[in-house]
This record gives C-alpha cells, sequence and structure tokens, in this order.
C-alpha cells in the first residue's frame, strides 16, 4: 500500500466512524430509512439547482439519512412533505469561516447580514434543528449570533425580534446539552438587557414596528409607529423565563430569581395592557394607549409560551369561525370579517389577511400548548391535526412540493414570484411540528418521556417516528391499531434505544422512563 492509499483508507474509516457516531444503531430500527430515499430522489430531480450550500441536492439523501427522525404514516402526501421540509432545511445551511449558519432566503437579500442571515426566524430554524443528530449545525449558529461578532451580539441581531434564547433553552430539553447553554448564559442576558434599553416602554411592555416583528403591512400595524405589540412582549417573556432557567441550571439561584421576577411582570403586563376584554383577545396597544381594533393571528402567540393565565381561551373560537381565521388553505393573519381584511394589495409582505406559514407554525405550536395544558372546550384534537393536514396541503406549487413567503388564503397560489429569493423560504417549521406536535413527544427536563398525540382516534390506522435523537438515546414513538403494520403488537408503544418504556392499547398520552 503506498503512502496516498494510505491516508485516503484513513481518511475513509474516519468519515465511515463520524458517520456512524451520527447514526442510531440499526437493531434500534423499526423502519427501513431505505423506503424513504425515493421522497429524495424526486425532489433531487424537480429542477436544476442552481444555489448551492454546505450540502448540495446529491448528498442530501446521506445528510438526511444520518440526521433526522424517519416519520411514515398512511399519508404519503402528507410523509412527502416532511421530507421535503428536511431537504429544503439543508439547502440553508452554510459553513462560514464563523461556523455553521443558516439562512432564510437562498438569494442574496439586501436587508441581511453577514452570510446573508437574518434573525427574523432564528427561534423557528432553532425548534426545527433541535432534532437534528448533528449538534454542531445549531450549536454554531447559535454563537454565530450571540457571541459571534468580537465575542458580543451580531449588529443585525436585533433589526428582528425573536425568541432565540428560549428556542435554546427548549433545544436543551430535547439534548440536555447543559454545558451548551450554560455556556451562553451572560450572551443571553447582553440580548435581553440590550432589547430593554432599545425598546422597552415606561409602562413596562416592549415596542416595536410591524416591519421589525417580521409582520410588515399589518392591519394594526406601522413601519413608524412603536406599539406594544403582543409578538416582541411574548419573546421577551419567554426569553427572560429561559434566562431565569438557564440560571438555575449554572447553579445562579439569585440571577435566576432576577429574571423570573422580570417574566411574572412581563407577564401581568401583557395580561393589563394587551387583552382585549370585549374582543376576547391579545391585540396591538397603539402609543395613544388604544387597543387595535381587529384581531390578528398575532393574538395567538402568547400561548406559544403557555403565558396566559386560565381564563383567556375564548380567543380560540376565532381559530375555526370562517369569519375568523379559518380559511379553505390555512389559518388568515387577521380576521376575515373586517372590513380591510386583503386591503394592502399584493405582493409587499402583507399580514393583512394572506396565510404566511411563519405564523402558521407560531399558532400550531401555540394550539398544541393549549391542547395540552389548559382546560377548555373551544377546539380540539381534530382541530390541530386538520390545520396541520390544511398547511401541509399548501406546500404546493404546479403540482410539485414548494415552500414560499405567503400564500392565499383561498386559492392556496403563492403571493411572491417562483424566483430564488421566496422559493424553499426558511422562515417557518414543519417537522417540528409533526414530532413535538401531531406525533406528540413533548420535551422535558427530566428522564420522564411524555408522548401526547395530537391525532384523532380515527385519522390513521398505524404511524411510525424512528430514530429521534433524545437525552442522548435513540427514540421510536409507533401506533399500530391491530399490531399488523409493525408486528410490535396492538396500540401506542414508545421505545428508548430499542427497550419499550410506554405502551397503551389507544392513541393517548403515554408517560415512561428513559433506562
Amino acid at each position: 500500500m503506498t503512502k496516498r492509499q494510505a491516508i485516503l483508507l484513513t481518511a475513509v474509516l474516519v468519515a465511515g466512524a463520524a458517520d456512524a457516531a451520527q447514526r442510531p444503531p440499526n437493531s434500534t430500527h423499526i423502519l427501513d430509512v431505505a423506503d424513504f430515499q425515493h421522497h429524495v430522489d424526486f425532489f433531487n430531480g424537480m429542477e436544476t439547482e442552481n444555489i448551492v450550500n454546505h450540502v448540495p441536492n446529491e448528498q442530501s439523501w446521506e445528510w438526511i439519512r444520518t440526521n433526522v427522525p424517519f416519520f411514515e404514516c398512511p399519508d404519503k402526501s402528507f410523509e412527502q412533505i416532511y421530507y421535503f421540509r428536511w431537504w429544503t432545511f439543508r439547502k440553508h445551511l452554510k459553513k462560514t469561516p464563523d461556523g455553521f449558519v443558516f439562512t432564510e432566503f437562498l438569494d442574496n437579500i439586501g436587508h441581511s447580514g453577514k452570510y446573508n442571515t437574518i434573525s427574523c426566524a432564528l427561534g423557528h430554524h432553532v425548534y426545527e434543528g433541535a432534532w437534528l443528530r448533528d449538534a454542531r449545525y445549531i450549536d454554531q449558529y447559535a454563537r454565530f449570533w450571540y457571541a459571534g461578532h468580537e465575542g458580543g451580539l451580531q449588529p443585525h441581531f436585533h433589526k428582528y425580534s425573536n425568541w432565540g434564547t428560549w428556542a435554546l433553552y427548549r433545544r436543551y430539553l430535547v439534548n440536555q446539552d447543559k454545558e451548551f447553554v450554560v455556556g451562553l448564559l451572560d450572551a443571553f442576558i447582553r440580548d435581553h438587557q440590550a432589547w430593554t434599553k432599545e425598546q422597552g416602554l415606561k409602562n413596562g411592555l416592549f415596542w416595536q414596528y410591524d416591519g421589525r416583528d417580521g409582520m410588515e403591512e399589518s392591519i394594526s400595524g406601522s413601519r413608524r409607529d412603536k406599539n406594544a405589540r403582543p409578538p416582541l412582549n411574548s419573546y421577551m417573556y419567554a426569553n427572560a423565563l429561559a434566562i431565569s432557567k438557564v440560571a438555575l441550571l449554572a447553579g445562579k439561584e439569585t440571577l435566576a430569581r432576577e429574571y423570573a421576577r422580570k417574566a411574572a411582570k412581563l407577564k401581568a403586563l401583557v395580561h393589563q395592557l394587551t387583552w382585549d376584554k370585549k374582543a376576547q383577545f391579545f391585540k396591538v396597544r397603539r402609543p395613544n394607549g388604544e387597543l387595535a381594533a381587529v384581531r390578528e393571528e398575532l393574538g395567538y402567540i402568547p400561548w406559544y409560551f403557555d403565558l396566559p393565565e386560565p381564563g383567556h381561551e375564548q380567543a380560540w373560537l376565532q381559530l375555526t369561525d370562517p369569519e375568523g381565521f379559518k380559511a379553505p388553505m390555512g389559518i388568515t393573519t387577521a380576521e376575515r370579517r373586517h372590513p380591510d381584511f386583503r386591503s394592502h394589495g399584493v405582493g409587499t409582505c402583507e399580514w393583512d389577511g394572506a396565510v404566511w406559514p411563519y405564523a402558521t407554525s407560531q399558532t400550531l405550536v401555540a394550539l398544541a400548548n393549549l391542547l395540552r395544558n389548559y382546560e377548555q372546550n373551544y377546539v380540539g384534537r381534530r382541530d390541530y391535526f386538520d390545520a396541520l393536514m390544511t398547511y401541509a396541503r399548501s406546500h404546493r406549487y404546479r403540482g410539485k412540493p414548494y415552500i414560499g413567503e405567503y400564500l392565499d388564503e383561498k386559492t392556496g397560489a403563492w403571493l411572491k414570484p417562483d424566483a430564488d429569493r421566496s422559493r424553499y423560504y426558511n422562515h417557518s417549521t414543519f417537522c417540528d411540528l409533526v414530532i413535538a406536535g401531531l406525533v406528540g413527544l413533548v420535551p422535558r427536563e427530566d428522564n420522564t418521556v411524555i408522548v401526547d398525540p395530537l391525532i384523532p382516534a380515527d385519522a390513521w390506522d398505524w404511524f411510525c417516528l424512528d430514530s429521534v435523537p433524545y437525552h442522548g438515546r435513540t427514540l421510536t414513538i409507533l401506533w399500530d391499531r391491530d399490531g399488523r403494520k409493525y408486528e410490535k403488537g396492538k396500540g401506542l408503544r414508545v421505545l428508548a434505544d430499542g427497550a419499550e418504556i410506554a405502551t397503551s392499547d389507544g392513541l393517548t398520552r403515554v408517560t415512561g422512563k428513559l433506562p
């Protein structure tokens, strides 16, 4: 063997070892991952790849195979979109001199910062990326934002509101990497202090332009007025709460109590100053003290973080009301009964009623929290299931899988041209909504595994979510009504590294302990 051959052989062995470290043991698989390669082959053949980042199309199956949980269900169109969203998420992964980052647009955008990054959808990126087996991608992306500019925050970090600190704490609930999240604690505090200095109001809330919430041309908003809006105020509540929890992990109890008090104060103010008792909805408060005379989808964001106290659940009646937010092709960003609904034109990022996947993702997380954590009779699991199915159905353009910026609520037509700017728009989640929402793996800090599916009992006879990295183990969650599909017995089963830890005859909430 020549010296060059030896070097090449060593490289192959090292690469193989790294790949094996990422891939779960074959003995724990229920699904044969090769059964899903056809989805990726189809996506790769849809068009010529003209923008390539870290993982080109030709390597996309290998990246997906070694990184993502696998999912199978009877609805093959829905299953296809699950893999499509991982395929598109991979397109936005860039390797830079400052580590890995994710972009929002594939094409270079004028309002982006370094490496074409934009902070608006950071929370979505972290929620989705929390389920990747290779932790480097989100680790380095987070460090880029929080400590990547001379050891501090990126200058364009606050160009948009975001809930990055909360999202990274929630990721800790998935991967249990205490050292990583505690290592960012000082940066989390600097971020919170900067927001308070920049946009804190005398009444204790935070102001934001609608455009800087990522919600331009809304009925309630303004590109110039300093409105107190539910999005940023909910994010600041959640980020403060996350800082408190991370401080406890670091053993800093005084700091934890300080930020718990900040969160509690903001929570009270959101109830006091943004809840419209007559409309039964969280709303934008204008500088003159008046609440906006419109219900908007952003009023559901507080439930994304379990912020509302019990007694506000009537707001969710609007979700299933055709005069509220329910439309044939999704959840509208403003109530359909309002005279200014869809009045701002088309093509300038209107949030006056059209369906935005960004907002749909937020509302579905909020709805899952409502269904699991609140006592109410206004909406049910069927409403979550139907909304997620409609969201999946909207991922189409010219008969092929597609994700863009926003769409017509009646026809599903995408409202931006099919160009590199809007194609494969990385501004929402989908896979996390399947894993933590639909299938129901609820991230938590201890070793109790909770699986609380939001699938109606009569919807599917079987499904399987396999190879899920969680707390250093590999989980499998499967439902088999009669036991014939997977031959593991009837009912719902949860396995950790191949060992069964929870089971139920029905499609209902189960708990188990990690071995």
